[in-house]
């Protein structure tokens, strides 16, 4: 199986995958069955509702027993704690996740915030990570889309600190995470820090989002930072964010992946249950047709996020085509499984009694976070040269 570029990069390795490196290891395989049996007792889709209802992010216990399994430190090293499984085992988790339609920190704290870290060698926040004593936040986005580069909250000097001053959107468990990692733009540059999250100035206001997921909105008044609170470099928060975004759209890509198999379970079960004119709708040709085109796409994409791990695992730095390749389809493809979904079950599919509009709603706030289809298709087409 190739992905092919027709110009020489430094993306040629992440183009170029043999097909046994497609298929699942039997670590990978043992890790998602094990993760699969968990999450289908401990987590059903069910708990989302129940998470919405009761008015919180997530379920804290559910969050302490994956933090025992070794799940908040599989980006962790072991000396500091964590299990380091690697990038391609955080996909599977994921996935798993997603099939369920998991709330839980996993996304912003042990792929993201972890990936960032370790970058920077900061051992005792890893540790804390691993042991479920720190949750994260990613706050970068201040528009109405994707561009962590172009942030302009400010960190102006304050004499050996910063003053951080403007606003954050969009920020994954923005309400119940206890630290934030924030971009900010200062004389040298765009800076990463990692700053408590009930530091004086900090406002966090949530966002009511379709997915019933933790979003928030914050604000940022002159809040106090030292040179302790900087990760990487002052003006090199790039260095250390870029590996972290890449990790997080690869496992984002694999929870959409997820939750396109979970909305397509449901509906094929569906159609060997419903019955129109004396006879199940899933004989109907036409119906069938349709589910295999959908399953198709999903097996595609689910071979982009087995090549997106394996790539971030070999050779991060190269990584930027597979995992905006993963990124563009797996969105597709669940915008795809769920719209496809809706339709077949008729009516029910959109009422809130049913659990197929909760992995609508999902696809549609997943797709656009850490940018949607449209800019990851843009990376790609550049990767190819197909764009200037």
């Amino acid at each position: 199986c190739s992905i092919s570029s027709p110009s020489a990069s430094s993306n040629s390795r992440a183009n170029e995958t043999d097909m046994t490196t497609l298929i699942p290891t039997e670590d990978e395989t043992m890790l998602r069955d094990a993760a699969r049996g968990f999450l289908d007792d401990a987590a059903p889709v069910a708990n989302l509702r129940a998470n919405r209802d009761a008015g919180r992010s997530h379920d804290p216990d559910l969050w302490d027993e994956m933090v025992k399994m070794g799940w908040a430190g599989v980006l962790v090293g072991e000396r500091d704690g964590g299990s380091d499984m690697g990038f391609a085992a955080a996909n599977t988790l994921a996935e798993e996740m997603g099939r369920t339609l998991v709330a839980s920190p996993f996304l912003s704290t042990a792929v993201i915030a972890a990936t960032a870290l370790r970058f920077d060698a900061q051992g005792a926040a890893l540790a804390a990570i691993a042991a479920g004593e720190r949750t994260y936040a990613l706050a970068i986005d201040e528009g109405p889309k994707f561009a962590p580069d172009t942030a302009n909250m400010t960190a102006a000097a304050s004499g050996n600190g910063f003053r951080l001053s403007g606003h954050k959107t969009f920020v994954g468990e923005g309400t119940s995470a206890s630290r934030l990692l924030v971009v900010a733009r200062g004389d040298a540059g765009l800076t990463l820090f990692d700053i408590e999250a009930d530091r004086a100035g900090i406002a966090r206001h949530k966002l009511d989002l379709v997915d019933s997921r933790d979003h928030a909105h914050i604000d940022f008044d002159g809040v106090e930072a030292t040179g302790e609170d900087v990760v990487g470099e002052v003006g090199g928060a790039m260095e250390v964010l870029s590996p972290a975004l890449r990790a997080g759209q690869a496992a984002l890509a694999a929870e959409l992946t997820g939750l396109s198999a979970g909305a397509f379970g449901m509906t094929a079960a569906y159609l060997k249950e419903r019955k129109q004119f004396g006879r199940h709708i899933g004989s109907f040709q036409a119906l069938q047709h349709r589910a295999a085109h959908r399953w198709s796409e999903i097996e595609v994409t689910a071979s982009t996020v087995i090549n997106a791990g394996r790539v971030l695992d070999a050779t991060p730095e190269e990584a930027d085509l597979a995992v905006s390749l993963a990124k563009a389809r797996a969105t597709e493809t669940a915008n795809l499984a769920v719209r496809e979904g809706v339709q077949m079950h008729g009516g029910i599919g959109m009422t809130d009694e049913y659990d197929m509009g909760f992995y609508m709603k999902r696809a549609r706030v997943a797709g656009e976070w850490l940018g949607d289809y449209g800019y990851h298709a843009a990376v790609v087409a550049r990767a190819r040269g197909m764009v200037a």
